[in-house]
């Protein structure tokens, strides 16, 4: 199923990682309208916290490709100041690791048209339990979805 660009879907994501760096997760929940799209949690074995929030994004931003046409509009929630400012270009991405999944989330956002917004954590609780979810389960990215994130 292909939503249409005239409805606005919401996207919302995070990242958890466990004692900082250590076994981290992403959770990626794609809504429009009424109907949740994709609502998923998956392993990204060891990583910052940080690393987390942008794999989550990449990982949302590929996944909703699969359900949003060209041009859609999207709105992006994440509970990840660092990552929606870095992305909005207010705070500058200093950490090469951080460099590359960066630069990467811009070629996904280029297939939408786009807001991201920073939301406060209990905003963003379905995300956070998927992304929790991922760790615990260790589920593991399907291929397809990690080839197209690039990463």
């Amino acid at each position: 199923m292909t939503v249409g660009q005239s409805q606005t879907c919401i996207l919302f994501i995070d990242g958890a990682a466990r004692n900082n760096p250590g076994p981290a997760g992403a959770g990626i929940c794609l809504k429009c309208g009424e109907s949740m799209l994709f609502c998923e949690g998956f392993y990204l074995g060891s990583l910052t916290n940080n690393q987390a929030e942008y794999r989550a994004l990449l990982l949302g931003l590929a996944a909703a490709q699969d359900f949003l046409a060209k041009g859609s509009k999207i709105v992006i929630f994440s509970d990840s100041e660092l990552l929606v400012r870095q992305i909005l270009g207010i705070y500058k991405v200093k950490k090469p690791e951080l460099i590359v999944l960066y630069e990467r989330a811009k070629q996904l956002l280029e297939f939408f048209e786009y807001t991201i917004r920073h939301v406060r954590r209990e905003e963003n609780k379905q995300a956070d339990l998927m992304a929790n979810k991922g760790v615990d389960s260790k589920k593991v990215v399907p291929e397809l979805l990690r080839q197209r994130v690039g990463v």
